[in-house]
């Protein structure tokens, strides 16, 4: 009988076992797998067989009950590591504007028709949990008054994960906008500085930023930008108008990620291409410079999945600050040959691939290493 006991109590355990692999720390089940006290052997009489069925189960039952408990335990640790969690609105500190906006909200005519649906759920990034008191610093305002000025503080949050932002119940601010012309002429134009409002910037004039934060970026008369993409300077500077003759046409819209000051998109524009360009006022104001030359800035960070439909792009071009693409830095060969290896993996055909020289940027004299390339995408079905 203690053998069947023996028996008995191991087929039980078992049931309780799982496993959590990490270098660094013991299994899961040493930390939640329930402990059961073995009971000393004692001359007892034998139980009937449905009072030993009825104990088993009452044992199951308690096993399954911890591990149910020891799941949600590791779903919560889950949670608090990853920053995962939802804002906690018992907070003190909370702007009530941010409270209001993270509940739940019928829709005042019930259920919609078309999608079913039948509240609004606040969408906020998971990472705003993490910098819970910027946010409410955002989200402190007049309502149906005028924003504050804080763009700044918005990027930061940004660059912080915390991507979407919450909606606010204020209206933007009219910046003036002298002296900006219609396309084509406004892609050419020099931007006044007046359009901008250049809080929240060390700099707050164009000549300012040209030599400090982008050096000739904002120049469109003499600078390097006249010569973006139309002239070579390098072998490894590849001509506009050689990249679309690959595609024999059929060019139309495409993406342009870490745009700097929206040459490419100007380029293309040119050419009849539609082109929108990704950036951030990093240092500099390149949104309101963008839209200044008749061009589409998106004001998103490179962590955020991008607001498109799959393959409504014809081109997607990214420049060095991404490391893909075209002509990107390669301070190392062993980065180099991890890149190259990444991009084989997606499958991508080499219509145009180049490594070379180039001196550095910021005048030290001391060559770099760039790859420059282009890449067709696969079809896959």
């Amino acid at each position: 009988m203690e053998q069947q006991d023996s028996r008995e109590q191991h087929s039980v355990l078992q049931l309780s076992t799982f496993s959590c692999f990490s270098p660094s720390s013991p299994p899961i089940s040493s930390l939640y797998t329930p402990s059961i006290t073995p009971q000393p052997s004692l001359e007892q009489p034998i139980s009937p067989p449905s009072q030993n069925i009825s104990l088993i189960s009452q044992q199951v039952s308690l096993i399954i009950k911890e591990i149910d408990s020891s799941q949600r335990k590791l779903a919560q640790m889950e949670k608090e590591l990853l920053g995962y969690d939802t804002l906690d609105l018992s907070r003190t500190n909370l702007a009530a504007e941010l409270k209001l906006f993270l509940q739940h909200h019928q829709l005042p005519l019930g259920k919609d028709s078309r999608t079913g649906i039948t509240e609004m759920v606040a969408s906020v990034g998971h990472s705003c949990e993490k910098s819970a008191d910027l946010l409410s610093q955002y989200m402190s305002y007049k309502v149906s008054g005028p924003c504050p000025d804080d763009w700044s503080l918005a990027q930061k949050l940004i660059l912080k994960g915390c991507e979407p932002l919450p909606r606010r119940r204020c209206v933007a601010k009219t910046v003036p906008k002298p002296g900006l012309s219609s396309l084509p002429a406004s892609l050419w134009k020099p931007v006044n500085d007046k359009i901008v409002a250049w809080s929240g910037l060390g700099c707050k004039n164009f000549n300012c930023s040209n030599s400090k934060n982008c050096v000739g970026c904002f120049d469109l008369v003499k600078g390097y930008e006249t010569e973006r993409y139309v002239k070579a300077r390098s072998k490894i500077d590849f001509l506009m108008d050689d990249v679309l003759a690959m595609e024999n046409g059929g060019i139309r819209i495409g993406f342009d990620i870490g745009g700097g000051s929206g040459t490419f998109a100007a380029r293309m524009a040119e050419r009849n291409v539609t082109v929108i360009t990704n950036t951030l006022n990093l240092d500099a104001p390149y949104s309101e410079f963008i839209a200044a030359r008749g061009l589409f800035p998106l004001f998103l960070s490179l962590d955020h999945r991008f607001p498109f439909y799959d393959n409504v792009f014809d081109l997607v071009h990214a420049t060095s600050r991404l490391d893909v693409g075209d002509n990107f830095y390669c301070s190392y060969d062993e980065k180099k040959r991890a890149l190259t290896r990444l991009i084989e993996r997606f499958g991508y055909k080499k219509l145009k691939w180049v490594v070379g020289e180039k001196t550095d940027a910021a005048g030290s004299g001391k060559p770099e290493i760039y790859l420059s390339a282009v890449l067709q995408k696969p079809v896959r079905i």
